[in-house]
């Protein structure tokens, strides 16, 4: 589970990136990469054993410093995308000035818990730690309820935000929300745990692992809301991708007959970038050029086809009018004088339409062979 929601973390750093990498300027986006990254950063060092190599070069305690750091970092860049997202910019960045010395100061002083902490005190888990060390206490409770009071700010800023918001972004807006605000309460409980062992009471075990399950169910509700509009979006660009490809199959045989026509009409890459070339191949414009190359061959034999006769006719009888029409274009057979566009597809239908009108006689072509 460890390993699949850290590849979950790599994988929407990666999207985000990208996205970053086209739009270099926008501070939420930027928000929410650094956001990412400090968490990603952050979990290997809380998995068991992740620490161990860490703490052999940086010594004792300090993977748990490093670690802690890096969550005051995360939540406070996801702080900053809700700040840079509102109206004011000018206020925002006030605010993220203001949210950085909270940040700051905090960070500062847990070092220095870290630093006065007897040896030992820090290592292992939040479960056998010795909350009885005030410096350990301190460290936990300070953390704790940092990251409670940017993730329910957080979670506030989202709620208001999905509200506002058109689906799929107000699905993802929502899932995240819950997520934070999870997190935010397991943060509360974790805190009150500190105080009670602090006092040197003891806490039972399930409490210790309902919070600890709380967290990272919360953790995984966040990550998936961030990530469920982009997620969305590229499912449908894959289901758009397989309809074109096979859309593009499908139109081969009218397309064949169109070239044969008018060969002049087939469109190629001229240009002399690799890149252009590349992207020429792409399905989506493969699939509009075989389009326009099909439009611009019934155009040519326009004037010898009755284009009313083929709606709805027998494919064998279509196939047969349309090859009919390609033999007398190119046999030179006087023209008549057109009394209407010699587009076999009418104009003011949609393109989707075009489409289907153009698979329909390629289908015709394909089933008269």
């Amino acid at each position: 589970m460890a390993i699949v929601f850290l590849a979950g973390l790599v994988l929407a750093i990666v999207w985000k990136l990208y996205q970053l990498a086209k739009a270099p300027h926008d501070r939420c986006l930027r928000s929410v990469v650094l956001c990412l990254t400090c968490a990603a950063l952050s979990y290997p060092l809380a998995m068991p054993g992740g620490a161990d190599g860490f703490e052999t070069v940086a010594g004792h305690g300090a993977a748990k410093l490093v670690q802690n750091l890096l969550l005051i970092a995360t939540v406070y860049f996801l702080m900053c995308f809700y700040l840079y997202a509102s109206a004011d910019e000018r206020g925002a960045r006030r605010r993220a000035r203001i949210e950085a010395l909270v940040a700051a100061s905090v960070a500062l002083g847990v070092t220095c818990t870290v630093a006065t902490v007897p040896h030992h005190a820090l290592v292992g888990s939040f479960s056998s730690t010795d909350m009885t060390v005030p410096q350990a206490a301190t460290f936990y409770l300070v953390v704790g309820l940092y990251l409670m009071y940017a993730l329910a700010a957080a979670a506030y800023w989202t709620r208001r935000y999905a509200r506002l918001s058109a689906k799929p972004h107000s699905t993802g807006l929502w899932t995240a929300g819950i997520g934070m605000f999870g997190m935010a309460l397991a943060c509360a409980v974790r805190a009150v745990i500190v105080v009670i062992r602090w006092t040197g009471n003891a806490v039972h075990a399930p409490v210790m692992a309902a919070a600890g399950a709380v967290l990272v169910v919360s953790t995984l509700l966040f990550v998936f809301g961030i990530t469920y509009p982009g997620m969305r979006t590229r499912v449908s660009l894959c289901r758009l991708w397989f309809r074109r490809r096979r859309e593009y199959a499908r139109l081969e045989p009218l397309w064949r007959l169109m070239a044969e026509a008018a060969p002049h009409a087939v469109l190629r890459a001229n240009s002399t970038s690799a890149w252009e070339r590349w992207r020429a191949r792409g399905i989506h414009r493969r699939h509009h050029r075989r389009i326009v190359e099909c439009r611009d061959g019934l155009v040519e034999i326009g004037p010898y086809l009755d284009a009313e006769s083929l709606r709805d006719a027998p494919a064998p009888w279509a196939a047969e009018r349309l090859r009919e029409a390609v033999r007398a274009h190119l046999g030179g057979a006087d023209q008549p004088a057109p009394t209407r566009p010699l587009a076999v597809i009418p104009r003011q239908r949609s393109r989707e339409d075009d489409i289907q009108e153009l698979l329909a006689l390629s289908d015709a072509l394909r089933s008269a062979n």
